[in-house]
């Protein structure tokens, strides 16, 4: 079975700015028994978005460089190859890419924005609520909850995290186990990567550690449910 695959920046499509630089966006080219299929780099298309450029007053600014989108393609990629072997075909691959690609991280931040701005309209600071959600874009929202731990009081930053637990997705579990191995701003756990039995063990020990008021096992549920939204 010989499959070939390359990333390439399409240069049909005009340029796109990414994070400063100009640059056509970047797609995979993919063959297989002659047949070959085009398609938009999923990683360009996150990696894009304005809260993964971080800009530090004085210090200057780190965002992802292309290498770097390029290489996180290559793995979700050799992932599937490796694991469909046997049965591979272009259709298989295009959906088991759309799948173990996605990022956890990303896919359940919406849901847990949208939980703060309706936790701090209940808690009567709507405008703190309509910043988080409406002027957010160019902020993690994990990093948000750090500044809150800092600026709330701790009754009411206590409560944040503990009603998070039962009204909205696993985020906060994800992105911070995340952070124990990953650096800015390459901060993403794909699906490819949560599927390693290795990967589901570190978590449980990590929500053992920093969630210890939460059934593990019921967090480990959580992120599960999302990955069949997918």
């Amino acid at each position: 079975m010989k499959i070939t695959y390359k990333t390439y920046f399409n240069d049909r499509l005009k340029e796109v700015n990414f994070h400063g630089k100009l640059t056509h966006p970047l797609y995979v080219q993919l063959t297989y028994e002659r047949k070959t299929i085009f398609f938009k780099s999923y990683y360009f298309e996150l990696f894009s978005k304005p809260r993964y450029f971080l800009i530090v007053p004085g210090a200057g600014s780190k965002g992802p460089e292309l290498d770097e989108v390029i290489e996180k393609e290559k793995e979700v990629i050799d992932f599937i190859l490796e694991k469909h072997k046997e049965d591979f075909s272009l259709e298989v691959f295009k959906k088991a890419y759309n799948y173990y690609s996605k990022d956890l991280c990303d896919v359940t931040e919406p849901g847990f924005i949208d939980y703060l701005f309706t936790f701090f309209w209940d808690k009567g600071n709507p405008h703190l609520g309509d910043l988080v959600k409406w002027g957010g874009r160019h902020v993690m929202a994990y990093n948000l909850v750090k500044d809150f731990k800092r600026t709330l009081n701790k009754p009411l930053y206590d409560e944040l995290v503990m009603n998070a637990f039962y009204f909205a997705p696993p985020y906060l579990q994800v992105y911070g186990f995340m952070t124990q191995t990953k650096r800015w701003p390459m901060v993403v756990l794909p699906v490819h990567e949560w599927s390693r039995p290795e990967t589901l063990a570190a978590f449980r020990e990590y929500c053992g550690v920093y969630y210890k008021e939460m059934d593990t096992e019921e967090l480990v549920e959580k992120v599960k449910k999302w990955q069949d939204y997918l």
